[in-house]
């Protein structure tokens, strides 16, 4: 996968290019990770990369010319025109509060192109004539306003970079991860046995495989139930994830019902 990054910014990148499993997917070869800085396209003496918006108003847009010569030449880098089919899958994306909300599935769409070109956006943005001739899609990964995209598309970096063939230790990795399939992950447990008095769920102990995939599957849906209720509509569960999940309602009802009345010997499993 190919990664180009339009930012006057691109020192901000070196950390992703560098740590983590985004800086070995890049040493190992299996992401490019270029950026363009629109400033090296500009032609007056002092580099300017911004200007008024028409209209009047407060701040500033970033300005056209040196910013469409940057995503042109971008394209140019990955062997593609503007407008043209190099066989390829190619996507030109603006990091925006306007844009679509990233979540798994859209990293996921993300994911499978060939050429990923990302925007990063500053001041009070781009011209409209750009996003028109130049834009396929605007993401954003959240419902608020930041400085300026590189944030943002650093996330979409990391992101994708872990969905990528061979970028994970373990390839079941990405699979289990929070949101794969639209639940959050199962609480996790790692040595010592003990901590501050609290003990280790005995499922997780057993070494009875199915015994743990059971927890492990309940205790998602749990999470999922208590933190993110509004993830389990879009989720079809079958027969088996519909009973586990009500059995962890009965048992975070009980145990709850027996911590307001310690009194009260008859609450949940501990």
């Amino acid at each position: 996968m190919q990664i180009a990054v339009v930012t006057l910014f691109p020192e901000m990148f070196d950390a992703v290019a560098q740590y983590g499993i985004t800086g070995r997917a890049i040493s190992e070869g299996l992401v490019q990770l270029s950026c363009w800085n629109p400033r090296d396209f500009t032609r007056d003496r002092h580099r300017t990369v911004d200007d008024k918006p028409f209209g009047g108003g407060p701040g500033m847009l970033m300005k056209t010319a040196p910013l469409q010569e940057a995503i042109q030449a971008a394209r140019q880098s990955i062997g593609q025109k503007s407008g043209s089919d190099d066989g390829f899958s190619t996507r030109v994306v603006y990091l925006s509060p306007q844009g679509r909300r990233l979540d798994q599935a859209g990293v996921a769409e993300l994911a499978k192109v060939d050429h990923l070109i990302m925007v990063c956006g500053r001041y009070q943005g781009i011209d409209q004539r750009v996003l028109d001739t130049e834009i396929d899609q605007e993401w954003s990964i959240g419902d608020y306003v930041i400085s300026g995209g590189e944030l943002a598309a650093m996330v979409v970096v990391d992101a994708v970079t872990r969905l990528q063939p061979g970028a994970l230790g373990d390839e079941e990795s990405a699979s289990r991860d929070s949101h794969a399939r639209g639940l959050l992950h199962c609480p996790q447990y790692t040595r010592p046995q003990e901590v501050a008095g609290l003990g280790v769920p005995t499922a997780l102990l057993s070494g009875d495989h199915e015994q743990i995939r059971r927890w492990r599957l309940r205790h998602s849906l749990g999470a999922t139930w208590l933190k993110r209720p509004d993830l389990l509509s879009g989720v079809a569960l079958n027969a088996e994830e519909q009973a586990l999940l009500e059995e962890f309602k009965e048992e975070f009802k009980a145990t709850r019902q027996s911590q307001q009345d310690p009194g009260d010997c008859s609450g949940a499993e501990k």
